[in-house]
C-alpha cells in the first residue's frame, strides 16, 4: 500500500493507450475493494496480466501519472474525492504461493496472508503462522513490515521483487527495505510483485494448531464481522493504543456514520452509510481526546490515500 497521499489536487491525464492483456479502467469505483466500502474511484484502475505487462506498462507510463498498489484494502481509507493517476491491483496472476526449499517460500505480491500461512503449514514450515492474522496481501506486508503476534515480515523476509514506478525492476533485500515499525524504505509507486519468506522445520499439526489459536483470539477480540479496517493506531512505545482511546472515553463514539468498535477501541467501524471523511474525521477526534487527556500523539496505521 502507499503512503499517505497528499491531500490536494493532483495532476490527472492518461493512461498508455493500447491493447492490454489485463483490465484497465477509468474513473474505476474504488469503494468495493477496501474493506470500509468507502471512497472515491481511481482515475486509473490496472488489473496486469504478468509482471511483463506491469513493467511494460509503466515503462510507456513515463511517470506522467501517480501509481498507488492497492492489496486487500483492509488498512486503507481512500477518501471520498478518489485517487488520483493510476492504482494498480494485482490479481490471481500475481496470488500464486510455491515452495523453493525445506525452509523457504516465494510468494505472489498478490497472495493473501491465510494463503502464505496455509501453504507453509502444509510443507512443515514453522514460523509464518502470525500471517493468518494479518488481513493482506503479500506485497502490503512487505511495504508496511506488516505483523502480530509477537512477529513481523522482517523475521521471515529474505528478499523481493519490485517494480519501481519507471518499469524497472530491482531484488531487494532485508537491508535494503530499512524495516522499522509498520515502515519501509520502499519508495511511492513501487509494487511488491513476488517475496521469498524463511521459516523453520515444523510440525504440520503444532503449525495448525497456532493458526487456530490466532483465529480464534482475532475472532474474540476483534469486530470482523463488520466494515472496518483493522488496526487503526500504532502503539506508541511502551503502551498499547487501545488502552489510550479507552482512556479517553472514546469506546463506541460516532461521526456520522463511522464509530470506534466497542469490542476493540482500536478499531474504526462503517456503522452502514458512513462517508470517509466521517471515518478519518472520527479517527482525528480520537487522536486529539487522546492528546488532551493523555499527553500522547498517535500515529495512524491505516493509511489515508487520495483527494478529501
Amino acid at each position: 500500500m502507499a503512503a499517505e497521499a497528499d491531500a490536494g489536487e493532483a495532476p490527472t491525464g492518461a493512461a498508455p493507450a493500447g491493447e492490454w492483456r489485463g483490465k484497465l479502467r477509468q474513473d474505476a469505483p474504488l469503494a468495493k475493494y477496501t474493506w470500509f466500502k468507502t471512497g472515491g474511484p481511481a482515475d486509473w484502475l490496472f488489473e496486469p496480466a504478468d509482471v511483463d505487462e506491469l513493467r511494460e506498462f509503466l515503462t510507456r507510463l513515463g511517470g506522467s501519472l501517480p501509481v498507488m498498489p492497492l492489496g486487500l484494502g483492509s488498512n486503507l481509507i481512500v477518501r471520498d474525492g478518489g485517487i488520483p493517476g493510476v492504482v494498480i491491483k494485482l490479481g490471481k496472476p500475481f496470488a500464486q504461493v510455491r515452495q523453493l526449499d525445506e525452509t523457504t517460500l516465494e510468494c505472489g505480491g498478490g497472495a493473501h496472508g491465510i494463503l502464505v500461512a496455509s501453504e507453509a503449514r502444509d510443507a512443515s514450515i514453522a514460523g509464518l503462522e502470525f500471517l493468518r492474522g494479518i488481513p493482506g496481501t503479500v506485497g502490503g506486508f512487505v511495504r508496511m513490515n506488516g505483523g502480530a503476534y509477537g512477529r513481523e515480515v522482517a523475521d521471515i523476509l529474505v528478499d523481493c521483487d519490485v517494480v519501481m514506478a519507471d518499469g524497472q525492476c530491482h531484488c531487494l533485500t532485508l537491508a535494503d527495505l530499512d524495516y522499522s515499525y509498520r515502515h519501509s524504505a520502499l519508495p511511492d509507486g513501487a509494487v511488491v510483485v513476488a517475496a521469498r519468506f524463511r521459516g523453520t522445520p515444523g510440525d504440520p499439526e503444532a503449525i495448525g494448531a497456532e493458526m487456530d489459536r490466532i483465529a480464534e483470539e482475532r475472532e474474540n477480540s476483534q469486530p470482523l464481522r463488520t466494515k472496518t479496517g483493522g488496526s487503526t493506531f500504532k502503539n506508541p512505545e511502551g503502551g498499547k493504543a487501545w488502552q489510550l482511546v479507552d482512556a479517553a472515553g472514546c469506546r463506541g463514539l460516532t461521526l456520522g456514520g463511522a464509530q470506534v468498535s466497542e469490542k476493540h477501541t482500536n478499531f474504526l467501524i462503517n456503522t452502514g452509510d458512513a462517508t470517509s471523511a466521517d471515518i478519518e474525521g472520527l479517527g482525528e477526534e480520537v487522536r486529539n481526546r487522546v492528546r488532551a487527556s493523555q499527553g500522547v500523539a498517535l500515529e495512524w496505521e491505516i493509511k489515508r490515500v487520495g483527494r478529501p
